[in-house]
């Protein structure tokens, strides 16, 4: 019987991880055992940060809307407070878009707020 050399399937799948490993640095691109580790790591953090990039945004859109609401002399938790009396229903991502591009509008939604809060609050 003949000897089957695995030599072109081989090749072949170094070439596909290093393809895969192409821009990391030093050793770790074209060196297999530390290509690999590294890519198995890699895909580790690409998996969790896919997860945690949606964390870090939401923060970033409520410290946008904290600012921009502090600067209508309004804190967030207020804020957040008097929209949700005023049944305004505008999630996050588009209230710290208006914060930044839009501050008219903004000011508005900060008067609607502000309403609401005063009407729950009954005067002695």
């Amino acid at each position: 019987m003949v000897r089957i050399k695995g030599g072109v399937t081989t090749r072949r799948r170094k070439k596909k991880l290093f393809r895969l490993t192409k821009g990391y640095r030093m050793g770790k691109k074209h060196l297999y055992r530390h290509a690999t580790e590294q890519l198995d790591k890699g895909l580790q953090y690409a998996y969790r940060d896919r997860r945690r990039k949606k964390r870090d945004f939401r923060s970033l859109w409520i410290i946008r809307i904290n600012a921009a609401s502090r600067l209508n002399a309004m804190s967030y938790s207020q804020f957040i407070s008097g929209l949700r009396k005023a049944k305004v229903q505008i999630n996050r991502k588009i209230l710290a878009d208006l914060a930044v591009n839009d501050t008219n509008a903004f000011s508005q939604l900060v008067a609607i707020a502000l309403e609401a809060n005063k009407k729950e609050i009954p005067e002695a």
